[in-house]
Order: C-alpha cells, then structure tokens, then sequence
C-alpha cells in the first residue's frame, strides 16, 4: 500500500511531529524558548541570566533545538546569538502557555498557588 492510500497523517508526518513534540518536553528547552519568546535574540550567557540556568545546561539544550530546526544561530565575532526558528514556533509555545493556563484542570497550577 502507497503511503497516501494510508488514511491518517503520512509516516514523515508523524515522525515531524514527534520531534518536535519531544522537543518541547522538557523543562530547560522550555525555558529557553519562553526566553527567546520574550526576546528576539540571545547569547548563551544571556539565556543563563534568563532562565537561572547554567551555560553548560543550555548549550547542550542549544544543539537539540538547532538540530531540530526550532532554533537559529547566528555568529557576531566569537557570540552567537540565538533566535527563534520562525513564528510557527513562538504561535505553538504561545498556545501551549494559553492553555497552561486556562485550558488544563491543572493540579499542579492549583498546588503552586496555594503554597505561595
């Protein structure tokens, strides 16, 4: 059978899906990319002071998110900036916060506040 006799998303599809989906599951990668939301672009160091995370926790976050084409990198003398893909990505991280906060039954939202 052909793939576009197979009903459903085609298997490339899925797969595109799945890395990018991946791709934001995770806390750090997360962070940097609410960073770069709120900025247009940015070195290592000033994603470390944004995030409260490390240089080496976000260089290696770095290479997954270029790899994976959500993230671009540009080179000034020895700084490289990094900025958003495109706006597909901002649009998807925008939504997925909408619904964070207002869409999900969210315990853990609930939990967060009652302990502030």
């Amino acid at each position: 059978m052909e793939e576009s006799d197979q009903p459903g998303l085609p298997d490339w599809s899925v797969e595109c899906l799945n890395r990018l989906f991946s791709s934001l599951a995770d806390p750090t990668r997360l962070r940097i990319i609410h960073a770069l939301v709120n900025n247009d672009r940015l070195n290592v160091t000033e994603l470390a002071a944004q995030t409260g995370l490390s240089v080496s926790a976000i260089s290696h976050q770095l290479r997954l998110l270029r790899d994976r084409f959500l993230l671009e990198a540009d080179r000034e003398g020895r700084a490289v900036f990094y900025s958003l893909a495109d706006d597909h990505v901002r649009t998807l991280f925008c939504i997925g916060v909408e619904h964070a906060y207002n869409d999900c039954n969210n315990s853990l939202r609930r939990d967060s506040e009652r302990d502030a």
